[in-house]
């Protein structure tokens, strides 16, 4: 990438919902506003959901959660090239404490993974690669932690940015 490049990415997981709402409608016109790529890691519930992302590009996968309108249009897991980084989306699954190990299991040559299931925000590097878990938008199995999404950022580098909403 370029000097004064700048691609963003809203991340989003686990909505858990039936229907877009207007929260996420909201969340489109605050925190994703300025970004041009939104990625969401399972557990939509309904592919309807996608319906509140559509003037931005919008990739996705299926969750463990999911109707079957979703896991028959989505993938399990995919690779999304975005400028000179490789980005993997997934859900994941099983035990919370062990999910990161499972899903860096599922890829390889990547820069970042990007996945939830577990509720629980997650931005840092193993073996060179940045593992970001938004949370969830629905919120959290731990008492009192705050609904969030993140954002990914490339600009000379791919940062991540957990944003309690």
């Amino acid at each position: 990438m370029g000097y004064g490049v700048k691609i963003k990415i809203g991340v989003i997981s686990d909505t858990h919902l039936s229907q877009p709402s207007p929260d996420l409608f909201d969340l489109m016109g605050d925190v994703f506003s300025d970004v041009s790529i939104v990625f969401h890691a399972g557990d939509l519930t309904r592919i309807s959901i996608l319906e509140a992302f559509s003037e931005k590009e919008v990739y996705a996968v299926s969750g463990n959660m999911d109707q079957h309108d979703v896991v028959d249009t989505l993938p399990s897991e995919t690779v999304i090239k975005v400028g000179e980084y490789r980005i993997g989306l997934i859900h994941g699954w099983g035990s919370r404490d062990r999910v990161e190990g499972r899903v860096m299991g599922r890829f390889s040559g990547v820069d970042a993974i990007v996945y939830g299931h577990t509720h629980r925000p997650a931005n840092h590097l193993k073996d060179n690669i940045l593992l970001f878990n938004p949370g969830a938008f629905s919120g959290s199995f731990i008492s009192g932690k705050k609904h969030s999404v993140g954002v990914l950022s490339i600009n000379d580098g791919l940062t991540g940015r957990i944003i309690n909403i």
